[in-house]
């Protein structure tokens, strides 16, 4: 039963979001409303994680899955591309490409001094899918400059009741050659991609 929840649970959050290319630019994606003053993070942890995504602006860099569950399709064969394209105060975007795939942003923002994560999924005309915008806030106990770990908030839990017990961890390596994307449930680790840092496109 275990192993039939888990890959319920890839398929949902993993699966039932990808579509086709859309044709609005990535960098069009607009972020949820945020009062512009709320720069500053309550923990310094999260001023630092956010610091070094910055420190990505305006680049792409290539990725490859590192691990897929058993049970999952692979993704092992698709070109993966993360584009830092939005770097604000308070927010910051990243487009995820897999193949032709452009439905995918990944957003970091500040939100009442909070460092959330969530992801954006859109349709090929640019309006959002039905799952979108699931995600969570950083736990400031367990994260450091170079790691951040997201559980699903109450918003994905509602809108995906399976990822009870999910969360997103995104990392770097020490010496920022490497950005780390992984998704885990009820500790166990369910999808992994990687991106080399050292060769931007």
């Amino acid at each position: 039963m275990k192993k039939l929840n888990t890959l319920l649970l890839i398929m949902a959050i993993l699966t039932l979001t990808a579509c086709g290319p859309r044709t609005e630019p990535a960098e069009e994606v607009h972020s949820p409303e945020i009062a512009a003053d709320l720069f500053t993070f309550q923990h310094d942890s999260y001023t630092a994680f956010f610091n070094n995504l910055r420190t990505l602006c305006e680049q792409s860099f290539e990725g490859k899955q590192i691990y897929m569950q058993e049970g999952r399709e692979s993704w092992e064969d698709k070109r993966m591309v993360m584009h830092v394209t939005v770097c604000e105060d308070y927010v910051i975007h990243i487009p995820f490409h897999l193949n032709e795939d452009r439905s995918r942003t990944w957003m970091f923002f500040n939100e009442n001094g909070n460092l959330r994560f969530r992801h954006d999924h859109r349709h090929e005309d640019g309006t959002p899918e039905e799952v979108t915008m699931y995600g969570g806030y950083a736990e400031p106990e367990r994260g450091t400059a170079y790691k951040q770990i997201f559980p699903a908030d109450d918003y994905t839990i509602e809108l995906i009741p399976i990822s009870v017990d999910s969360e997103w961890v995104v990392e770097f390596k020490d010496d920022m050659s490497i950005f780390s994307y992984q998704l885990h449930h009820e500790g166990e680790l369910l999808f992994e991609a990687q991106f080399d840092l050292t060769q931007p496109l």
